[in-house]
């Protein structure tokens, strides 16, 4: 008697947060269905998933009718269930959008307009009085209360998520470096240093290495993983006690950054920044850190001289800023007057994997792109924590639903 085919596994590339909000996603909607997560670090969450500011957005800041608009929205509220559900410290403490100049004013009602288009709740204008009562120590004559905005631990959802797709029958496999992928008549084969996965549908989510992994996989994407460091001090608690929510300034409307800003953390501490500098590694965590095939398959690409040649002002300054933190001071003085120098304490560093097109076009929105017998996560920026479990719907609904 002939046995029953074995299904091949879906193979999804990258244990941050996306990867395994797809593979939790999956296996709860489709169960028995068997599928592998592959990561190349020691464990999950390891790269941009562990190294971002913690922050629940609401979606004030995205072009209405925009993927991120719409998923922002849909994947906080399932973002709130699921920290209920899995009992994972949470807390809303709602945000302000400052204005400290008059040329801010505009962007400021602008950022109004978007709320309100993207039916981000509650959020409403103060006055000046309005904001020195619910935060004293910020200095602004008109901002934008979002208070719906909340902090989280990203890693620690990560890693919820990753035991959950092991309880629901799936496996999630460190140290997996993918070195090969194949298309082939049946499927998908994944080469690893230890392994070949004969597997049915690839599902990219490898962030900073998303492009190249994609590159394997045989498309050409339609843009080049820019690396740029984000780099942050943490206040003292003299300083910490400064703010009581997240105090944000209006962001340059032709960056894709949104500026320094100070963040409470879900551990009780305060984070200043981050700036943006361009990170010479993919990886580059630490200001020394540099890889020469990293930073000359960026130097190379022609968008990269179109961007430079852009936006190289705002580069000048950001770099500068890197450089001194009387420079990094000043920009958050801006926004706390009472901030000193010996308030900024610790350092540390997260690397965005901004998406470049070749025309110097720096990608704002997600980008979700179909291939055979793959789909790839080219661009996941903030508010990708936010919306991963909307992203996941998404990308499971193009899923085949069977593949023997």
């Amino acid at each position: 008697m002939r046995g029953r085919a074995v299904r091949r596994p879906i193979v999804v590339v990258g244990a941050g947060i996306v990867g395994l909000a797809t593979a939790y996603t999956l296996l709860h909607e489709r169960p028995g269905t068997p599928l592998i997560v592959l990561d190349k670090e020691r464990e999950v969450a390891y790269h941009q998933t562990g190294h971002n500011s913690g922050v629940i957005h609401s979606g004030v800041y995205y072009r209405p009718g925009s993927l991120k608009a719409q998923l922002c929205r849909d994947g906080r509220a399932r973002l709130l269930e699921y920290l209920a559900e899995r009992r994972i410290p949470h807390r809303i403490c709602g945000k302000v959008i400052v204005a400290t100049r008059p040329s801010e004013l505009e962007p400021l009602s602008e950022l109004g307009r978007r709320a309100k288009a993207n039916g981000v709740p509650n959020a409403r204008f103060l006055s000046e009085e309005e904001l020195h009562e619910l935060e004293p120590e910020v200095a602004a004559g008109r901002a934008l209360h979002v208070p719906g905005t909340g902090i989280v631990d990203y890693p620690a959802v990560a890693r919820s998520l990753a035991s959950d797709v092991v309880a629901l029958g799936g496996e999630v496999r460190t140290r997996r470096g993918v070195e090969r992928v194949e298309l082939t008549p049946a499927g998908v084969g994944v080469t690893t240093p230890e392994e070949t996965i004969e597997g049915s549908f690839l599902v990219n989510a490898a962030g900073l290495q998303a492009d190249r992994v994609a590159r394997l996989a045989g498309l050409e994407p339609p843009c080049r993983i820019v690396p740029f460091r984000g780099e942050h001090y943490v206040l003292s608690p003299r300083a910490g006690a400064l703010v009581r929510g997240l105090v944000y300034p209006v962001p340059d409307p032709e960056m894709p950054f949104l500026g320094v800003h100070l963040t409470p953390r879900i551990d009780g501490s305060v984070e200043a920044g981050p700036n943006a500098v361009l990170a010479l590694a993919r990886e580059a965590y630490r200001k020394g850190d540099l890889d020469l095939s990293d930073l000359g398959t960026s130097l190379i690409y022609p968008g990269f001289f179109h961007m430079a040649r852009r936006y190289w002002r705002p580069s000048i300054s950001e770099g500068l800023r890197s450089l001194s933190k009387g420079l990094f001071l000043a920009d958050l003085r801006r926004l706390v007057p009472g901030l000193e120098l010996a308030d900024l304490v610790g350092w540390g560093a997260g690397v965005r994997a901004q998406a470049l097109g070749p025309g110097g076009e720096l990608f704002d929105d997600f980008l979700l792109v179909d291939a055979p017998r793959a789909l790839h996560v080219l661009n996941a920026p903030s508010p990708a924590a936010t919306s991963a479990l909307a992203i996941a719907e998404q990308l499971v609904r193009r899923i085949p639903s069977r593949s023997e």
